[in-house]
């Protein structure tokens, strides 16, 4: 008989892991693992591969779950995806291959993204599966950004046997999984695993490369590059453009969590990069970088982290796991609530004045509109204000590359289905192109950028 329940995965106590910032969720044991996929029926039709954005043979490798060939699954997945490590951990499967699962029409679906997280974490404790690279090709494929888009661009490319150079602005590859995630979510090793499991596959990756500055798209294409990939992302903080925003003590959540997590101000002071966040912290937004932001706070020793957001809790965009999480660690939610005003002393914040809000008719977001309630005024006390409000393009590529067409946002115009721009040679993928999405998503659009560079270099 088939569980109706998936099996439950081990996790820190929320009392204890408010105290660190090691991994909150353990993972499965085998044993755990080979339950979780007997649930599996192995329907005919798949929806779930139709649901996974990278195109994994998900019922293939949760058989080989199943009979024990943890080798064969991990193989099975990495024909698809260059991530798995990373995809089992911060993917919003529940809004994509477990969404559609057959089984989560009657029970609670296959728990996908966790068999795929159990292969990833059992390769890194066995002889890693190493997938097969095509001959040499004499072409030369530049990435502009080493992000998911960026990172899995370039292994599909490398795997299709074109040399690929990947270069990244910071100093460290991984984009958004290295400065954005915090490490209770996403450790850096893991990340660090799956990138040098690139550079074995023979990717070079550049960092300290501040494309725009040092080399522009042309630049590169007349040298060595026969095409080009922009996969930088959307990186550009957003502000709720209300008076106070300057005060010391008001970050942006980009910064908050880069200072945090690639900076490892956690450290301090064996790091040189403090973060000083007060008894009082106030997270302005309902995403999922929201949550990280205001856990994060608590870590760094806030008594009271707070998230204020102006719809209510039916609306929060952020993974309903993020969520519950957050409000196991003692987060505390202000929903239909709007800052208006940051007040300050000494030039740095201490309260911020908001109105409570109400919801009316759905906005073009298909989600109820929030108005401001006359008269509701009040404050709420604050050493630290974290903006996490969305983000957009950076600018700099794009002011750089002459003739390359962006829309009113400012994002690249490229085509959905094979990633290419107005340019010739030039495509782009990611949030670069969408704006802010999910990972999944973002390596989606890097692997169906890949295969259509395969094809314009191989023609």
């Amino acid at each position: 008989m088939i569980a109706r329940e998936q099996t439950p995965m081990r996790q820190q106590d929320p009392a204890v892991r408010v105290g660190n910032f090691d991994e909150v969720p353990l993972g499965y044991s085998e044993d755990e693992a080979i339950a979780e996929a007997e649930r599996c029926l192995q329907c005919p039709e798949a929806p779930c591969i139709a649901g996974c954005p990278v195109r994994i043979d998900i019922p293939r490798f949760i058989a080989r779950v199943k009979e024990r060939d943890i080798a064969a699954a991990v193989a099975t997945i990495r024909e698809a995806n260059a991530l798995p490590a990373v995809c089992g951990r911060v993917c919003p499967q529940e809004t994509q291959c477990q969404g559609v699962c057959t089984l989560g029409k009657r029970f609670e679906p296959v728990a996908i993204g966790r068999l795929e997280r159990f292969c990833a974490d059992w390769e890194e404790q066995h002889e890693a599966v190493s997938p097969s690279v095509a001959p040499d090709s004499g072409h030369c494929v530049a990435v502009i950004g080493a992000g998911p888009a960026g990172l899995t661009a370039a292994g599909e490319l490398r795997r299709r046997g074109h040399a690929v150079t990947v270069f990244e602005l910071l100093h460290a590859a991984g984009g958004v999984l290295v400065y954005g995630i915090p490490e209770f979510r996403l450790p850096k090793a893991i990340v660090k695993r799956e990138v040098d499991a690139l550079r074995a596959l023979g990717v070079e990756i550049k960092v300290n490369q501040v494309i725009g500055r040092t080399h522009t798209i042309r630049e590169l294409l007349d040298g060595q590059f026969d095409a080009a990939f922009i996969g930088t992302g959307a990186g550009l903080p957003r502000f709720l453009g209300v008076p106070g925003e300057h005060l010391g003590g008001v970050y942006s959540a980009n910064e908050f969590l880069t200072r945090t997590n690639l900076m490892r101000a956690y450290r301090f002071p064996e790091t040189d990069t403090p973060i000083r966040v007060g008894e009082r912290v106030v997270t302005v937004g309902g995403g999922n970088v929201a949550m990280d932001a205001a856990r994060t706070a608590l870590r760094l020793g806030a008594r009271e982290s707070t998230i204020v957001y102006r719809r209510s809790e039916a609306e929060l965009p952020a993974r309903a796991e993020e969520v519950e999480h957050a409000k196991e660690e003692g987060v505390q939610f202000r929903l239909l609530t709007q800052p208006i005003r940051f007040s300050g002393e000494n030039g740095t914040i201490h309260e911020m004045e908001c109105l409570r809000m109400e919801l009316g008719e759905p906005d073009g977001s298909g989600r109820r509109r929030p108005i401001p309630l006359e008269g509701s005024e009040f404050t709420l006390r604050a050493e630290t204000a974290i903006i996490a409000v969305g983000n957009g393009p950076h600018p700099l590529i794009l002011r750089s590359t002459d003739g390359l067409d962006v829309d009113r946002r400012g994002n690249i115009v490229a085509d959905a289905e094979t990633g290419a721009t107005n340019l010739p040679g030039v495509y782009a993928g990611g949030d670069i192109v969408t704006g802010a999405a999910t990972v999944i998503e973002a390596m989606g659009a890097g692997k169906r950028a890949a295969e259509a560079i395969d094809r314009l270099l191989q023609a």
